[in-house]
């Protein structure tokens, strides 16, 4: 019940949201010379060192491995700057929060909000680099806005975690540095799932990452839609993470002020 009045508190507060969204978006390129570009240069310099190192030091068979990069590279970014911004945003924002009261879940929700738009630029260049390389596209791309609502929830869930826990636990935003760099390695953004055996493929399949960014790869790059148990298990982590989020945020919340 306390879950549900959360949400249609923030629905009634979705004007402030989008504020903070616009705001957000407008101030992370002021008085930069290419402004907005960054959000679609930024991926395709990473993508650009990642396709000449990576293939000498892994065994790559794919065809279009920079294709393959890019499209687990962007709901890889979409992830971590999303949490890695959400983890302090609301000892960011205190003098908001001090001054006047609007639901705080607006904050953690806007940041989420702000990544998922910066992917979606992204996936202009992807749509492009899939018609110069004529990778064939169909059916498949149906089940897209399934998928980065899926991630969106899981995404904006850990942000809501990571965001309350750092207000009472201030050494927590180290802590999700190194955790980010460790999911990193054990998801497959810069190599194939074919490449892991053993134990460290068994970890690699529990990660919801994993499950996420072959989702994409299926739509985009296979021309096919995922097999229902990944999208199946995505949802299922996502909404468990979702609500988890919420609950955590909604219980610890109260003290905000307090310790900020």
């Amino acid at each position: 019940m306390k879950f549900a009045n959360e949400i249609k508190e923030l629905i009634s507060y979705r004007e402030m949201l989008r504020s903070l969204i616009k705001k957000d978006l407008r101030s992370r390129y002021r008085g930069s010379v290419l402004g907005f570009l960054w959000t679609l240069l930024n991926p395709l310099f990473q993508l650009l060192i990642y396709s000449v190192v990576f293939p000498h030091l892994l065994k790559v068979s794919e065809k279009n491995y920079p294709l393959f990069v890019f499209v687990g590279l962007l709901p890889w970014i979409f992830f971590t700057s999303a949490v890695s911004v959400a983890t302090t945003s609301i000892v960011s924002n205190s003098n908001l929060i001090k001054k006047i009261y609007f639901p705080r879940l607006v904050i953690p929700f806007s940041v989420s909000a702000v990544s998922l738009i910066n992917m979606l630029f992204g996936f202009i260049i992807a749509f492009a680099a899939i018609i110069i390389t004529k990778t064939p596209v169909g059916l498949s791309l149906t089940a897209l806005p399934a998928v980065i609502l899926i991630q969106f929830l899981f995404v904006t869930g850990l942000c809501c975690i990571f965001s309350s826990l750092y207000v009472y636990f201030r050494d927590f935003e180290h802590i999700v540095s190194v955790l980010l760099t460790a999911w990193f390695y054990l998801t497959p953004v810069v190599y194939s799932e074919d490449l892991l055996s053993g134990k460290v493929k068994l970890i690699s399949s529990l990660n919801p990452m994993t499950r996420i960014i072959y989702c994409y790869r299926q739509i985009l790059l296979y021309n096919s839609l995922p097999q229902f148990s990944s999208i199946a298990v995505s949802a299922a982590y996502a909404i468990a993470v979702f609500i988890m989020g919420i609950s955590l945020f909604s219980r610890l919340q109260r003290r905000f002020a307090e310790e900020i």
